[in-house]
């Protein structure tokens, strides 16, 4: 490995992350500001593309916003903020239509041509559009050819961002956040991104976890260098596992979508007999957690690897029309979803908690965003009801880049120093990173998972100290790459989220304690708060802290 060398740029905004978030963003400054994107890998590499199941909004005339609104703070189990989730329902519309205005194709009924709406968990009403069962990637795509085509834009693929840099303001003692350091990924260089404005839009942290839905680059990195900044973070402890994710030796953790379930799929045992009655009035249709837990319960009742999902009793070609996708990768697989049931487990799927903002997206450093999985805005409360995180990933979005085009005229161009490497050296030692990596998501899974006890965390607490000290040793004397940057944010969100899971005495949402299983009378967001807190005069709402 060659020595990394030390260049530097200069944008207006810097977008560390390209997924619906960081390219919604972009395009909405694209006219009036230089705009630089960061994709850890190619562009459509992130969560947005591999979101099966759709973005909810209200439009049809028989639902309403009040109902929507209803259904999220049912889900979210006493922690949304209301007025977040007010704020972020009533954009609904709007989103969907910058969305198709745009050229989502998103799938229509036959007879109408009207958008086709279907109904997922936790809804009451159908409210989710949809493109088939893929609709992340019809979302993905189009944001990503704009983007390119946005002559106000400069994507940068395989970088992938060290850490913030913040720097005193010019006349004041306060801290104003000033770009980050990136490491490209293919000429193995560090480079200064200097930035008026920088929005952490990295996604969230379910790599963290052995199992997970996500693809390689969810490793938490926003969160991390987020509050390594002095942000504060919320409600950590609610990791939203996905019910239904193929389990097959030969596949990697494929997500079912929840579509599935919304249009008739039942789940069984391996005998074939239906449970999810004797867990909820709603059966399949119950909120993730509850499904999970029911899925998780009856796997380790009866010690097996895995429980059923059947949609095999619907007409062949409403499957192969609605769900094109699962059909054929599964196929591939050789299950064939029109004949037999897929073999499923939970897996981990949204990081429900966040870096801190208000509103516009702004966090507890000045200069510094954050949009999308990667925040805390009070939406999701202690459970994400399904497909409310593409609605806010373009309604906050759309808000911060409002707010960032009306201050960035009175914020000047900093002046970076070069990133500093005269004191490490290059590693004849990679596998230390690959075991601590495999250490950390086996004991993170095995202990902080679907089920937790006090014990447990105690045990992941003592782990993920060791393992620390000694990331951060091997850190300070090597040359970073790719996988000692995501590990040392991994190891970071993981600490973060074992102090969150160890303050809540109950259980609530996604957070269930064998020691604490009833939910306290007082709901009460977990907000952790850094040594070198950053709070300025930006006044961040946050409900029953």
């Amino acid at each position: 490995m060659s020595t990394p060398r030390t260049t530097s740029k200069e944008f207006d905004v810097l977008i560390i992350g390209s997924g619906a978030a960081g390219l919604t963003l972009a395009l909405n400054l694209s006219k009036t500001s230089k705009v630089a994107v960061l994709s850890k890998s190619e562009l459509k590499e992130g969560s947005t593309w591999y979101a099966q199941g759709g973005i909810a909004a209200v439009l049809d005339d028989k639902d309403s916003i009040e109902s929507h609104v209803s259904d999220t703070l049912k889900a979210g189990a006493g922690l949304c903020v209301k007025e977040t989730v007010e704020y972020t329902v009533r954009n609904s519309k709007a989103a969907i239509e910058w969305l198709l205005n745009l050229g989502v194709d998103f799938t229509r009924t036959a007879e109408s041509g009207d958008l086709h709406l279907t109904r997922e968990g936790g809804h009451s009403h159908r409210r989710v559009i949809h493109s088939a069962d893929a609709t992340g990637k019809a979302i993905q795509t189009t944001l990503s050819a704009q983007a390119r085509a946005a002559k106000g834009v400069t994507i940068f693929e395989h970088h992938i961002a060290v850490d913030l840099i913040k720097q005193p303001e010019p006349g004041n003692s306060k801290y104003r956040c000033v770009g980050a350091y990136v490491y490209n990924r293919i000429t193995d260089t560090v480079e200064a991104f200097a930035a008026k404005t920088v929005v952490l839009a990295t996604g969230g942290a379910s790599k963290v976890y052995l199992y997970t839905s996500n693809p390689d680059g969810a490793s938490g990195d926003g969160i991390a260098m987020a509050w390594r900044a002095g942000c504060r973070v919320g409600n950590m402890e609610f990791n939203q596992f996905h019910p239904t994710c193929l389990y097959h030796p030969k596949a990697k953790t494929f997500l079912i979508t929840e579509a599935l379930r919304g249009e008739g799929a039942i789940l069984r045992l391996p005998d074939g007999t239906p449970f999810m009655e004797r867990f909820h009035p709603l059966k399949e249709l119950a909120p993730r957690d509850i499904v999970a837990r029911a899925i998780d319960h009856e796997m380790k009742r009866l010690g097996s690897d895995c429980v059923y999902l059947d949609i095999s009793h619907k007409p062949e070609d409403f499957i192969r029309s609605h769900f094109p996708t699962v059909y054929n990768t599964c196929l591939d697989f050789g299950i064939d979803i029109t004949k037999e049931a897929i073999p499923v487990v939970p897996a981990a799927h949204y990081t429900c908690g966040g870096v801190v903002v208000n509103h516009n997206g702004e966090t507890d450093l000045r200069n510094l965003y954050a949009v999308g999985e990667t925040t805390f805005t009070g939406l999701h409360g202690a459970n994400r009801m399904a497909s409310n995180s593409l609605l806010e990933c373009i309604v906050y979005a759309k808000s911060a880049a409002q707010n960032i085009e009306k201050r960035l005229d009175s914020i000047s161009m900093p002046v970076l120093q070069p990133w500093d490497e005269s004191r490490v050296t290059d590693s004849d030692e990679d596998v230390v990173i690959s075991h601590n990596w495999d250490e950390l998501r086996r004991f993170m899974w095995d202990y902080v998972g679907i089920v937790r006890t006090q014990k447990r965390l105690e045990r992941a607490t003592h782990r993920i100290k060791l393992l620390q000290r000694e990331i951060n040793d091997y850190y300070s004397h090597h040359i970073v790459g790719n996988d000692l940057i995501e590990l040392r944010n991994l190891a970071m969100v993981a600490e973060l989220i074992i102090r969150s899971a160890t303050q809540r005495k109950e259980s609530r949402g996604l957070h269930y304690s064998l020691d604490y299983p009833e939910t306290s009378d007082v709901a009460q967001n977990t907000i952790l708060v850094p040594m070198n807190y950053a709070a300025q005069d930006i006044v961040v709402h946050i409900a029953n802290d």
